[in-house]
This record gives structure tokens, C-alpha cells and sequence, in this order.
């Protein structure tokens, strides 16, 4: 049994002591993701969808990183600012998956870091 750090810089690096994902026994466990653009290391945040996608495509990366892809992910999780806006981002989240979709839990929360809207967690296997 051994323990994978898994980082790559086509997402944005960590704002704070973690990885952005750890394999363990074909397992991967990706932190949360924000709406920070790897590249500028700015917020993509000019409106809920463009902020939903940036957290999808920081996902992906960490995904591809590892070898795995949207079919490979078990369970996510995503934090939401409002709930009211729920509809918005699930519509987004839902065209990155094709085929069976993984289980999952939307939590409101008050804040996220940096204050933004969304933030989705990810565990994955292959």
C-alpha cells in the first residue's frame, strides 16, 4: 500500500499546506477546486458559469494528471455559496460526465476561500 502525492501545473497550485490530489491504493482524492486559472492565477469568476467551468477544467487536469478521466470519479462533492443557484452549476457539472454519474452531496456553505462561489471535491479510482 503506498501513498501517491499527485500535483501538476495545469491547475492552479495549492493556496495552503495540501496537494491537489493523493492516490492511495488505486484511489485518487482530489482537494476542492476553485475557480483560480492555472495559468494567470486569477479568479475566473465574472459569472457562475465561467467559474463553474474553471473548477471542472482545474478537475480535469488533476484527472488527467493521474491517468483518469470524468469516468473514472466515484463521488464529488460541491460547496455552494447559494443554493438558489444550484440549477446554474449542476447544468455545467452534468456536461462533463457522459454515461453513469458519480454519487454526490451540494452543500451550502457561508464562505469559501477567496470568496467565491463554488468549490468541488472529487475521489476517483483506475
Amino acid at each position: 500500500m503506498s501513498k501517491t502525492i499527485l500535483n501538476t501545473d495545469q491547475a492552479p497550485a495549492p493556496i495552503g499546506p495540501y496537494n491537489q490530489a493523493v492516490r492511495y491504493n488505486g484511489v485518487l482524492y482530489i482537494s476542492g477546486q476553485i475557480c483560480l486559472d492555472p495559468v494567470s492565477g486569477q479568479l475566473n469568476n465574472a459569472d457562475l458559469a465561467m467559474e463553474t467551468r474553471q473548477v471542472m477544467e482545474n478537475l480535469k487536469a488533476i484527472l488527467n494528471k493521474a491517468g483518469l478521466d470524468f469516468g473514472n470519479v466515484l463521488k464529488t462533492t460541491i460547496f455552494l455559496t447559494d443554493m438558489n443557484r444550484f440549477a446554474e452549476v449542476n447544468t455545467i457539472y452534468g456536461s462533463y460526465f457522459t454515461g453513469d454519474f458519480p454519487a454526490r452531496e451540494t452543500v451550502q456553505v457561508s464562505a469559501l476561500p477567496k470568496f467565491v462561489n463554488v468549490e468541488i471535491s472529487m475521489i476517483a479510482a483506475g
